[in-house]
Formats: C-alpha cells, sequence, structure tokens
C-alpha cells in the first residue's frame, strides 16, 4: 500500500507579470517584469517587496492597483498568471 500522502504546500509559488508606469517605470528601470512570489502573497506585500527591489517613491496609499485590467481593491487575492498594474495618480488640469 502506498503511502503518499497529499500534502498542502506552503511554499508553493506562481509567477505574475507586473506592469509599471509613470513615475514607477522610471524609478524600476522597465515596464514590465516577470516575478516569481508565494502563493500566499497579498497585493499589499508585493508592493512592499517592489519597493524594497526598486526603492519605489510612492507610499503605497497614493497607488490603484489593477489585476487583468481590472481595478482591484488591495485585499484582492493574486492568482498564478495574473498581470498586475499599480498606477500612479495622474495630475488633473
Amino acid at each position: 500500500m502506498s503511502n503518499t500522502a497529499v500534502a498542502t504546500n506552503t511554499d508553493a509559488t506562481m509567477t505574475i507579470k507586473v506592469l509599471y508606469f509613470a513615475s514607477l517605470a522610471d524609478e524600476a528601470n522597465c515596464s514590465e517584469e516577470t516575478v516569481v512570489i508565494q502563493e500566499s502573497t497579498s497585493l499589499d506585500t508585493l508592493y512592499e517587496q517592489l519597493c524594497q527591489k526598486h526603492q519605489f517613491s510612492r507610499p503605497k496609499s497614493e497607488l490603484r492597483v489593477a489585476i487583468n485590467d481590472y481595478f482591484a481593491k488591495w485585499t484582492d487575492p493574486i492568482y498564478d498568471g495574473d498581470s498586475i498594474v499599480f498606477i500612479t495618480p495622474v495630475a488633473g488640469g
């Protein structure tokens, strides 16, 4: 009898694409990148990780976030293959 149990892998990862525009693209020095994150990563945590990597000057409170071309809440989950965009405010005139 096989003793193989299906274990829940807490270290599972997923691959997402992050797109950058405006000042974030300047600070990241790229317009998009592919990022491998833990499955449990939140949008908050993702932005914090990217801030550390790219030294972003904008706090999360000034940004909006979109997942797969739709505005999202910071509490929405991220899924494997998602495209995430952090959107800086646009000056009105």
